[in-house]
């Protein structure tokens, strides 16, 4: 006589063979998750890591490994020094995630979920080599460089102080930025991002205090800028002389000064 099998019997039976021809990959954690990206150097006054579904609070020396999300505060900011010598400043009441760091193969993925980023990447020497901060509107690539991210109310800003950065947008159209020039692209929007413009040292100024462990938000006083700054006041000088020293048109950008002085210490 057959013995009938009970509808909960045979759905465990199908849940485990389900199981057992997954492959294996299927249970694996994201790549690279815990392989060591580098560490935090400073933080200011509390940051959190979001690792593995745990949350940890972070200090100086705190390791960062791949997949790594860093999270700050509303005032509070983080620097974090990668393996291959790029350094990360993170602007207050931001979330920018460590994708992967690869120091050997110079592979570097940064993605800006909201808030504000300062890279100062290495040079990149090997030829399959890239150092890409994505946003959910763009992507921001460079070969060794620093540059300034800022995502907010839909759009990207991107401010460069050295070196080159190619600006696209998630449909790969894109341009590029040198030292001293600032361009925007809007999430959703399939135009090319806005052609690059100068930026005034206000601009220049402001990105960089925004980020900086060592400043107060928003501060205007330029002892904490970066040397890179004042390589751009010639470009600077001119373009404000001749009325083309505007700040960004797009979203929550940083604003232009409104008497258009090109003064170095004080505007």
């Amino acid at each position: 006589m057959m013995t009938k099998k009970s509808p909960c019997a045979m759905a465990l039976a199908m849940l485990l063979s389900w199981l057992m021809a997954m492959p294996a990959d299927g249970w694996a954690a994201p790549e690279g998750a815990g392989h060591r990206a580098g560490e935090v150097s400073r933080v200011i006054p509390a940051v959190n890591l979001a690792r593995g579904g745990k949350t940890i609070p972070a200090a100086a020396k705190t390791v960062v490994d791949w997949q790594d999300l860093v999270n700050t505060q509303v005032n509070a900011r983080a620097r974090i020094a990668l393996d291959d010598g790029s350094v990360l400043n993170v602007g207050s009441d931001s979330s920018v995630q460590v994708i992967k760091h690869d120091a050997g193969a110079q592979q570097t993925e940064l993605e800006l979920s909201y808030g504000k980023l300062r890279t100062q990447a290495q040079k990149i020497s090997k030829t399959d080599g890239k150092f890409e901060v994505r946003t959910p509107a763009g992507v921001a690539g460079v070969v060794g460089t620093d540059f300034f991210v800022e995502y907010a109310n839909n759009t990207m800003n991107v401010i460069v102080f050295e070196g080159l950065v190619k600006v696209c947008n998630l449909a790969a159209i894109c341009v590029m930025a040198k030292a001293g020039q600032m361009s925007s692209v809007r999430s959703g929007d399939n135009s090319a991002p806005l052609p690059p413009q100068q930026a005034t040292l206000d601009v220049l100024v402001s990105s960089s205090n925004d980020t900086s462990p060592g400043a107060a938000e928003g501060a205007t006083a330029a002892a904490g800028v970066h040397l890179g700054v004042w390589g751009t006041l010639g470009i600077l000088a001119g373009a404000v002389g001749t009325g083309l020293g505007v700040g960004l048109t797009r979203g929550g950008g940083p604003k232009p000064p409104q008497n258009g002085c090109i003064a170095a210490k004080a505007c």
